[in-house]
């Protein structure tokens, strides 16, 4: 399993980086979870918009869905013919994004697969189990498990028990860390710290962990030495352009990740 990261901000894009999202790929199957603010051009620079296979959506904040619908526009005003892309996503969650347009250009373009969170499902070679974890918006945390490998995303989240059962001896845990340590007030409850995903992740025997949603401006070294004083294992930043292999390679291809810190 490959994953690239096309962004790794949370709540509004720099000049350097998209907010959240990721392009897994498996078995020939691509997979984009949470297209988020600005994460199109750099997708765009690896696969073209009609070989993305499916989409995952997490949660309907822009920051982690707004690059779904010019997604959407460049397939269906390439070639109306080709086939309706599946988005998965919570009910709900994607009805305004999709109403923005003029009515009827982009349906032709998607299938949405709506579902609860806490439903499991096929998605691809994936076999994906969710979970609810508490944010503003319904948010579905998801399991996304292939022939051998298992990759653990939180999407948004607050703290919750049901976080150890989701990263339960993942390969790879990309969470929610908006920030390393103390999480505003106005943010408790609904969004993660750095130090919180250590401790999760070293209870759930993660094997790699990548941190994400940072807020727009932190350095990164502070949120991986927080998650670093409860989790022994490897920990490294999303940014942008960074490969992670699942499992691990013994030696990695030339090019891809491999943080010297981490």
């Amino acid at each position: 399993m490959r994953i690239t990261v096309l962004g790794g901000l949370g709540a509004w894009p720099t000049a350097e980086q998209a907010c959240s999202g990721f392009l897994v790929e498996h078995e020939g199957f691509r997979l984009l979870i949470d297209p988020g603010y600005a994460t199109l051009q750099p997708l765009l620079a690896r696969v073209p918009a009609d070989r993305v296979d499916a989409v995952y959506v997490s949660h309907g904040h822009p920051d982690h869905c707004a690059d779904l619908q010019p997604l959407l526009r460049a397939r269906v005003l390439a070639d109306r013919s080709g086939p309706p892309l599946p988005v998965h996503a919570p009910a709900g969650s994607l009805d305004r994004l999709l109403a923005i347009d003029e009515p009827g250009l982009v349906e032709p373009a998607y299938r949405l697969r709506a579902f609860v969170p806490g439903d499991a499902f096929g998605l691809g070679p994936f076999r994906v189990d969710t979970w609810s974890l508490p944010h503003w918006v319904p948010n579905a945390g998801a399991r996304f498990a292939g022939r051998d490998a298992v990759l653990a995303y939180t999407g948004d989240t607050g703290s919750s028990p049901d976080l150890v059962g989701l990263a339960r001896d993942a390969d790879l845990l990309i969470a929610d860390a908006t920030y390393p340590e103390e999480i505003p007030e106005r943010h408790a409850g609904n969004l993660s710290s750095a130090a919180e995903v250590g401790r999760y992740a070293a209870a759930a025997r993660v094997r790699r962990v990548l941190l994400t949603h940072l807020w727009p401006g932190s350095p990164p070294d502070p949120a991986v030495a927080a998650a670093r004083r409860s989790y022994p294992g490897p920990v490294q930043v999303a940014e942008p352009g960074l490969v992670l292999r699942v499992p691990e390679p013994e030696f990695p291809p030339p090019g891809e990740a491999t943080d010297p810190r981490a």
